[in-house]
């Protein structure tokens, strides 16, 4: 949290380190002449005497980009910023197009601060449940989850406990498609978050481009990816799987059946790609896993209790950016 607090204002830091449950705290939402938002996993609450001024929106940007044009070209495009600690602060505002490409963010109005959290142990039980230990290898995994229930927090404590041969496995080599930034948090290429000493990431790439490249060239044991969804995902996962790379990635969803339904995931269910489905409960509070399934869609535990957490390259044109309000009408 130090991170963030020492870019904000003196006043709004004042007032946030004044709030009680800190520590579950998940997002800060600053939006110009608007109170202060924080939010937590059941609940916000707005810091009503404290509004965000186009001033210090200003400020603001220029600390969390280190007033850096280049850092802001290449960062802004994809709408965030990965500042130290592996915080990532989201924007919004105008944007300009050219042919379709995003050419400018012209006027922020708001930042999303997303609180990066580390939950060391949280895949204890999940990690046997995934592994084969008569040949010492990982099983193809997909883990399944809506928005904020978990996922990520889950894949980075996967990926370090198959890195560095935690719960009585193996260790393995593992390549990393980080492509949101969000599972290694890398800032200035250095994971902020611990993924494990044999783990290798390839960021900001998209990912099926990205597992090819670590493929060809780091030759992984296991290949790790956030956020599977489209065709071109689809078929780099059954390529590394058709080149003895082991696989484990996460997609957003609300059931297995549900996934199921998807058609460009239909390939990896015909195929059998999967030795393991964890679904977790969006339910309650994160982290939380409703089910395990096998190869077969059967269920391999019931109520399978753990610890709790919480969540935890286009255009190469110039972004201009200015904060605040329009000047023309």
């Amino acid at each position: 949290m130090k991170e963030i607090l020492e870019k904000l204002p003196e006043h709004i830091r004042q007032a946030i380190q004044q709030v009680k449950e800190l520590e579950s705290l998940e997002e800060i939402r600053l939006r110009i002449d608007k109170p202060i938002e924080l939010v937590f996993h059941n609940q916000s609450i707005f810091l009503n005497n404290y509004m965000f001024k186009e001033q210090e929106a200003k400020e603001f940007l220029g600390k969390i980009s280190q007033h850096s044009v280049y850092r802001m070209e290449e960062e802004l495009k994809n709408g965030f910023i990965t500042i130290k600690g592996g915080h990532r602060v989201g924007i919004a505002g105008k944007v300009t197009l050219d042919n379709g490409v995003v050419k400018a963010i012209t006027h922020i109005s708001s930042f999303n601060i997303r609180v990066a959290k580390e939950h060391k142990g949280s895949a204890r039980q999940v990690v046997p449940l995934i592994y084969q230990p008569s040949t010492n290898t990982v099983l193809n995994t997909m883990i399944i989850g809506a928005p904020k229930s978990g996922k990520t927090t889950l894949l980075r404590d996967i990926v370090r406990s198959i890195s560095d041969g935690l719960y009585g496995i193996k260790a393995s080599r593992v390549s990393l498609i980080d492509e949101r930034s969000e599972i290694a948090a890398p800032f200035q290429g250095v994971p902020q978050h611990d993924v494990g000493k044999k783990t290798d990431v390839m960021a900001d790439c998209p990912k099926a481009d990205g597992m090819m490249m670590m493929i060809r060239s780091m030759s992984p044991e296991v290949l790790v990816v956030d956020e599977i969804g489209d065709e071109l995902d689809v078929k780099s996962l059954k390529e590394a799987v058709h080149a003895g790379v082991q696989i484990i990635c996460s997609i957003h969803g609300y059931s297995l059946e549900e996934i199921q339904k998807r058609p460009s995931l239909k390939p990896l269910f015909e195929d059998h790609v999967f030795q393991r489905y964890i679904l977790l409960d969006y339910t309650t509070s994160p982290g939380k896993i409703n089910q395990v399934y096998g190869e077969e869609f059967n269920r391999l535990e019931n109520n399978l209790r753990r610890n709790q957490y919480e969540v935890d390259r286009s255009h190469s044109d110039i972004v201009h950016v200015h904060v605040g309000r329009s000047r023309h009408r």
